[in-house]
């Protein structure tokens, strides 16, 4: 089936965007983390260790889990933790033949308790990818995108090698304008919006999409 572009009556990065990411810096997420992510979130930190704690992948809003899978094969030396908030998504994870990697694992959890459950611990991800988010592409919508969320500074403070991917370039230009007004003197280089193409889709998103003709875009750094 074929996916329509996403259209939306924004042109370019968000007006408020900047002083909606200033405004997250400077004032504390305080927002209750609720027990039954706290759970979930201990649960996957007991299979990593488990696996030895190697340098860690996160996948965030995995869906299916076909890039988690995708990606723990890639990296056979990182560990991947496939993260979503859904559980029947997760339990379609038949998205590849063989068994599950020993390299992966899955969480059904918020990823704005997550993230900051990570920051919490002191665990700090080698990777971490966002793969096709919602876009929310109505422009009342902006404080629903990653890069205006208020948990946005707690993914940057995570560290780690970042990218992002959408089919929208608007979004991706908004992530690499967020990171470098939160991260721009800890990145190996100004955070950019580049055309993205592949003959290898690794999400179901990006399959559909190539398929229907989109461009696809992406920003990826290294934060420090």
């Amino acid at each position: 089936m074929n996916s329509s572009p996403i259209t939306s009556s924004q042109t370019g990065i968000h007006e408020q965007l900047s002083a909606l990411v200033a405004r997250h810096v400077a004032t504390p997420f305080r927002k209750p983390v609720t027990d039954y992510n706290r759970s979930a979130f201990d649960r996957s930190i007991v299979a990593w260790r488990a696996a030895g704690a190697p340098p860690l992948i996160l996948d965030t809003g995995c869906g299916v889990g076909l890039s988690s899978y995708h990606l723990a094969v890639q990296f056979p030396d990182h560990f991947v933790i496939g993260i979503d908030q859904s559980e029947d998504r997760l339990a379609r994870n038949t998205h590849w033949n063989g068994p599950e990697p020993l390299n992966l694992c899955f969480v059904r959890a918020d990823l704005v308790d997550y993230w900051r459950l990570l920051l919490e611990a002191g665990i700090f991800p080698a990777r971490q990818y966002l793969l096709y988010p919602n876009p929310w592409p109505k422009i009342g919508h902006v404080a629903r995108r990653w890069q205006g969320h208020a948990v946005f500074p707690t993914i940057v403070a995570l560290g780690g090698y970042i990218e992002c991917r959408s089919n929208w370039q608007i979004y991706i230009e908004e992530f690499a304008a967020a990171l470098n007004q939160v991260a721009q003197d800890k990145l190996d280089r100004a955070a950019a919006s580049e055309a993205y193409a592949t003959d290898a889709p690794i999400t179901p998103f990006e399959r559909k999409y190539l398929a229907s003709g989109h461009s696809l875009w992406r920003c990826r750094v290294q934060v420090r």
